[in-house]
């Protein structure tokens, strides 16, 4: 990132005052012109609810460009990766920033592999919650709790530390995610199996038991591998961003990560693919679809169409168009017949057709179709954000640590425009009304 020598003025017409803001320009995108020293030269802040025109950090992570369609994970198009790349070199390239070369690669994923398994105190830990507990509840919970039983690795200050912390969180996750969801089934938790891939290391705790043997076949390994590669960083979304301010305190990378969690588990983030399968469950039959789509351009009716928009994406989401061949192909070869594609498949027609949501430019995004290949993989509703929030961990190390490593990195601490009651005086509770 540089700042060019142009600027833009800001004058405050109350008072003629004016000041000088300097233009920040990345590598790609658009600039941003610097308002921190705004409050001091004018007495002024800036206004953003839910900081939609507001850039609050350079990144080298991940670019978006949402009137293109564009995703890339430092530099490389997803397009790219999803096609070429697996799970863990994508992981890789997050944290260092480059992709690994063959004996880079190849330690990695030894290192990864050699930390899959949980600390057996967890175990008990787990049995403490109630049976139906959600559980995202417990992902939440147990990753939090991870900074009690790492003492060794927890100087922020330290990269190697920093380092270690990373490398546990991403190959621990999968193993944490998998035991929330044989706790909620009674099942017995599974031990990761350390000759198997990271994808299949995950199914196999996720659907074996000890009186049979279970094998992840090469299709559904694949599925879940772009899964976890397309929803591996999505640049400053609301997890991401609570990461890094969580971060920005100095706290563990452990707690930092569990406040990620907690972010992505609402409805409007990391919960809308399980929404999309509740929309075409009542959907029933392609021939119902005609009134859900009036339904959802009627003003007066609340309902919406699921998987359909995107806060950056004003064209079509990239995700979604590897997602939606993904799931064709992972069906076929399944010889799965599952109505849901047919629904879904028809409700994109549409949107790319009817002029109400081109003109909204409601595309498909990437929740439109994950939730239909989770399904068809067999895991529940209860698990698409776990799913979610296990891939997005690997971009929110990334963040986290970028952000430690930034010597301007400064406590997040926005402001606010104060609404409230004017000074007044303490009545005593006699005199009150």
């Amino acid at each position: 990132m540089s700042t060019a020598p142009d600027t833009v003025t800001v004058t405050d017409n109350r008072t003629g005052q004016s000041v000088e803001l300097p233009i920040v320009h990345g590598s790609e995108g658009w600039p941003a012109f610097d308002i921190s020293k705004m409050p001091n030269q004018l007495g002024l802040y800036t206004f953003d609810p839910g900081f939609l025109a507001t850039a609050s950090t350079p990144s080298e992570i991940t670019y978006i460009d949402g009137d293109a369609g564009i995703l890339r994970y430092r530099g490389y198009p997803i397009e790219q990766l999803a096609q070429h790349s697996h799970f863990l070199e994508v992981a890789y390239l997050l944290y260092y920033g480059e992709l690994p070369n063959q004996a880079q690669l190849t330690k990695f994923e030894a290192i990864i592999t050699r930390h899959t398994m949980m600390h057996e105190q967890l175990k008990t830990f787990m049995q403490g919650f109630h049976y139906d507990t959600h559980p995202m509840s417990i992902l939440c919970g147990v990753v939090g709790s991870l900074s009690g039983f790492y003492h060794d690795s927890l100087n922020i200050s330290d990269p190697h530390h920093r380092e270690i912390s990373a490398h546990r969180l991403i190959a621990k996750i999968p193993t944490i995610a998998a035991a929330a969801f044989k706790h909620s089934k009674g099942e017995p938790i599974m031990y990761p199996d350390n000759t198997l891939s990271y994808a299949a290391n995950f199914m196999h705790m996720m659907f074996s038991v000890p009186s049979e043997t279970y094998r992840c076949s090469p299709v559904v390994e694949r599925a879940i591998d772009l899964l976890f590669i397309l929803h591996a960083d999505h640049e400053q979304n609301a997890s991401t961003s609570t990461v890094r301010l969580a971060g920005s305190s100095g706290a563990n990378p452990f707690a930092c990560i569990a406040a990620g969690i907690a972010s992505l588990w609402g409805p409007a983030h990391g919960g809308a693919n399980e929404a999309v399968i509740d929309m075409l469950e009542e959907m029933a039959h392609i021939g119902n679809i005609d009134k859900f789509v009036a339904r959802a351009k009627d003003k007066e009716d609340d309902f919406r169409l699921m998987g359909f928009g995107h806060r950056v994406y004003k064209n079509h989401d990239p995700r979604s168009r590897i997602l939606r061949e993904a799931c064709h192909d992972l069906l076929d070869e399944l010889g799965i017949d599952d109505p849901a594609l047919e629904l879904a498949s028809r409700l994109e027609d549409i949107a790319t057709q009817d002029a109400y949501f081109v003109e909204r430019k409601l595309y498909p995004n990437v929740d439109f179709y994950s939730g239909i290949i989770y399904r068809a993989l067999g895991i529940p509703k209860s698990m698409f954000t776990v799913m979610f929030a296990l891939a997005r961990s690997v971009g929110w190390i990334s963040h986290w640590n970028e952000m430690i490593s930034d010597p301007n990195q400064r406590i997040g601490r926005p402001r606010q425009v104060y609404t409230g009651a004017q000074a007044r005086d303490y009545a005593p509770l006699a005199q009150r009304d």
